[in-house]
């Protein structure tokens, strides 16, 4: 349940393995931001969670979250409750830029493990991937911050404006 602006369009979030409770706080702080909600798999951590709470500030009290054992249950869930779209978000395959995809709701973004990406299996349940250009040697960058420039494309490329 979130306090104030409600987004009319449902987004869920799915963390795949996410190892750092920082990232996942921070992520929460997003969720809150654009009224997603979270489904963390794995052990991806969740509240209540000391470390996770310093950085969602007060965010982990307020964004709807549930567990799944692996992304592959939620993805297959997810789609069995009706969700129209349901998208990992990694580089490497046949993905469209997070700005160019035409999203359908309620829809679900698929965010994968600092260092192993989301799991193969559950890439192949999803509709589809999107992805952020990258430029850089590395190519790549915190889970967080793509999990705001994604969500962000998103709202605007839907057409959503809070005002």
């Amino acid at each position: 349940m979130h306090s104030g602006f409600k987004l009319e369009k449902k987004i869920t979030i799915v963390l795949d393995r996410l190892r750092s409770a920082h990232n996942v706080g921070n992520i929460f702080r997003i969720a809150e931001a654009v009224g997603a909600d979270i489904a963390g798999c794995g052990y991806t951590p969740l509240p209540p969670h000391d470390k996770l709470a310093k950085t969602a500030m007060g965010t982990d009290l307020t964004v709807a979250a549930r567990h799944f054992e692996n992304s592959c249950e939620a993805v297959k869930i997810l789609k069995s409750e009706g969700y129209k779209m349901v998208l990992a978000v990694e580089s490497g395959f046949e993905e469209k830029l997070a700005w160019e995809c035409d999203y359908e709701f309620p829809l679900a973004l698929v965010f994968g493990n600092e260092a192993l990406g989301i799991d193969p299996e559950a890439i192949a349940l999803c509709d589809g991937v999107v992805s952020l250009p990258m430029f850089g040697d590395k190519a790549s960058i915190n889970v967080g911050n793509s999990a705001a420039a994604v969500l962000y494309a998103v709202l605007n490329k839907s057409g959503i404006r809070r005002f």
